[in-house]
C-alpha cells in the first residue's frame, strides 16, 4: 500500500537552458493534437482534417504506418505517449510527456515532487544509458517540519531524459499535462483505489482534500479530477523552464509554500538536486546485451540478481529472495554491485515496507526506447499538497523511517545489429524486482509472448514491457506492447 526512497552522488548532470490498441478517435484525438501543439493550432487542426495536404511534423497523424508503442500505469499517459509518437516525436519524448501526464493523472505514485529512474537506448548511440534522478532528504527546520521531504526531481530528471533524444521542443511535452490538471481529466481505477486505501489520513490535510474529495467524499473512478494549481504550476515550468524551479523564483516559492506542508524544501537542496548520467549493470544474452538500472536505483540491482538466478533454473520464489538480499546487502554496504552479482548473498526475507511506484515503456518507429520508473516514496508522498503550487511532497528517505523504493527497470538491445529487442519495467513494493526480471527471462530466455510474460508476475509485482522479436529497426509486426493485466494500465502499439 504504501512506501518509500535513497540517493547517492553520481555523474555531474547537464545545464538547463531550455525552459495493442488504436488511437483515441473524434474529440479525443482532437483535443490530442489541440493540446500537444499548444495555442494557435485550431485552423492548422482543422486544416488537416479538411484535408489540405496532410498533417505537418507536431500535428497527429503526422507519422504514417508504424508508430512504436507505449506502456503505462494510467491508461492516459500512454495515450499521450502514443500521441506524442503520432506527431513524429522520438520514444524519449513520448516518455517525457507520459512522465508529466502520469504526475497528473496517478498523483498518489508519482508527481513534481517525486523522483525516479530511466533507462535510455538510443539508435544513434546504439547504447543504454541511465538517468538517475531520486530525490535526498532536504534539511529540515522549523516548529512545522512535522513532514520531511524529498527534494522534487522529476522535472529535472525528465529534462535530462530529453537531452538524449528528444525531437519535440521540451516546453510542447509539457503541455498535456497541464491541460489535463486545468480543464480535468477522469480519474482512473488506479488513483481511485490508492485514494480509498489511504482516504483518512490523506483527506486530513485541506488541499489534498480539495483535489482528491472537492465535494466531500473521496473521487470515484471516472469522477473529474481537477487541479488548478498544479496547472500553473506546469505552466511555470513550461515558460520559464526546470532551472527556474530550482534555482529561480519559483524555487523560492518553493522554499516558503512547502514549510506551510511539514516539509520545507530550501532553494540549496533545490539547486544541489542534479539528475546524472550512469552506466547500468550490464549482462550478455545470446546475441543480446541486457540492462538493469544502477544503484543507487537498486531495484535494477535487484532485478539483475533475479534474472541471473532464473537463467539458472532457480524457482521464481528463489530468484525473487536472491534479488532482494542482493539489494539490501548493497544497502548495507556489502560490496559493488559487480561483486555482490558474481557473488550472491543469501537471505532477502524480512524487508520492511517499502514504497509504491510507478512505471512506463516507450518505443519509436526508429528502435529507440525508454523504460522508467517513479515514485513519491511513499502513496501519496508526504499526503500534503504544497498550497498554491498544487503537487504533493515526496517523503524523504530515512533508513529505518521511509525506506528507497526498489526502482525497476530492463531494456534489452543488440550491440551487433544497431537495434532494440525489449524493454520492462516493473512495480509492486518488494515484488518490482522481480516484476521486472521475471517478463524478460520467459520472453528472452523461454520465448514466451510478451503479455503472457508480462501475466506471470507473482502478486503483487505489476508488468509493463515492450519487445520485438525481429527487432526494431526491423519488422514492426514483431512487437508487441502489454500491460500486467491485474492492473489499471494500458498498452497501445502498432500501425497508423
Amino acid at each position: 500500500m504504501s512506501s518509500i526512497a535513497r540517493n547517492r552522488p553520481g555523474r555531474p548532470s547537464i545545464p538547463e537552458t531550455r525552459p495493442a490498441r488504436p488511437l483515441p478517435s473524434g474529440r479525443l484525438a482532437l483535443l490530442g493534437m489541440l493540446a500537444l501543439t499548444g495555442c494557435g493550432t485550431v485552423n492548422n487542426v482543422l486544416g488537416s482534417v479538411a484535408g489540405g495536404g496532410g498533417p505537418s511534423e507536431g500535428q497527429l497523424g503526422y507519422v504514417q504506418g508504424f508508430l512504436g508503442g507505449a506502456v503505462a500505469d494510467e491508461p492516459r499517459a500512454a495515450l499521450v505517449a502514443r500521441d506524442v509518437l503520432s506527431t513524429g516525436g522520438t520514444a524519449v519524448d513520448a516518455a517525457v510527456a507520459a512522465g508529466f501526464t502520469l504526475a497528473v493523472t496517478l498523483p498518489s505514485r508519482t508527481g513534481l515532487g517525486g523522483g525516479g529512474a530511466c533507462l535510455v537506448y538510443t539508435h544513434a548511440r546504439n547504447q543504454t544509458e541511465a538517468v538517475l534522478f531520486q530525490g535526498a532528504a532536504s534539511p529540515a527546520g522549523g516548529p512545522r517540519a512535522d513532514r520531511p521531504a524529498a527534494v522534487p526531481m522529476l522535472a529535472r530528471g525528465l529534462f535530462a531524459l530529453h537531452t538524449r533524444a528528444g525531437r519535440r521542443p521540451f516546453e510542447e511535452l509539457v503541455v498535456p499535462a497541464e491541460q489535463l490538471a486545468r480543464f480535468g481529466t477522469s480519474t482512473s481505477r488506479a488513483l481511485s483505489q490508492d485514494i480509498a486505501s489511504v482516504a483518512g489520513p490523506l483527506l486530513a490535510d485541506a488541499g489534498a482534500r480539495a483535489v482528491f474529495a472537492p465535494a466531500g467524499t473521496p473521487l470515484r473512478e471516472g469522477e473529474t479530477l481537477l487541479q488548478p494549481d498544479l496547472a500553473t504550476m506546469l505552466a511555470s515550468l513550461r515558460t520559464a523552464g526546470v532551472g527556474d524551479l530550482h534555482q529561480g523564483a519559483l524555487a523560492r516559492r518553493v522554499e516558503a509554500l512547502s514549510a506551510q506542508a511539514g516539509g520545507p524544501v530550501t532553494v540549496d537542496a533545490l539547486r544541489a538536486g542534479l539528475p546524472t548520467f550512469a552506466p547500468p549493470i550490464q549482462m550478455s544474452v545470446g546475441n543480446d546485451l541486457l540492462s538493469f538500472l544502477p544503484p543507487p536505483a537498486d531495484g535494477g540491482l535487484a532485478a539483475a540478481a533475479a534474472f541471473k538466478a532464473l537463467q539458472g533454473n532457480a524457482s521464481v520464489e528463489a530468484a525473487s529472495r536472491q534479488g532482494l538480499a542482493t539489494a539490501m546487502a548493497w544497502r548495507q554496504g556489502g560490496g559493488t554491485p559487480a561483486a555482490l552479482l558474481a557473488s550472491p548473498p543469501s537471505g532477502g526475507a524480512g524487508l520492511p515496507v517499502l514504497p509504491a511506484s510507478a512505471s512506463l515503456v516507450t518505443l519509436d518507429r526508429e528502435g529507440n526506447a525508454v523504460t522508467c520508473a517513479f515514485s513519491l516514496n511513499n502513496l501519496f508522498g508526504t499526503g500534503r499538497v504544497v498550497p498554491q503550487l498544487g503537487f504533493l511532497l515526496a517523503a524523504a528517505p530515512a533508513r529505518g523511517r521511509v525506506e528507497p523504493p526498489l526502482l525497476s527497470a530492463v531494456l534489452a538491445h543488440n550491440a551487433s545489429l544497431k537495434a532494440f529487442r525489449y524493454a520492462g519495467a516493473g512495480s509492486g513494493q518488494a515484488e518490482a524486482p522481480i516484476a521486472a526480471a521475471l517478463p524478460a527471462a520467459r520472453h528472452l530466455l523461454g520465448r514466451q509472448p510478451v503479455a503472457a510474460a508480462v501475466a506471470s508476475v507473482p502478486e503483487p509485482g505489476r508488468a509493463n514491457a515492450i519487445g520485438c522479436t525481429a527487432y526494431m529497426p526491423g519488422s514492426p509486426d514483431q512487437c508487441t506492447a502489454a500491460a500486467d493485466p491485474r492492473s489499471a494500465g494500458l498498452a497501445v502499439a502498432g500501425q497508423q
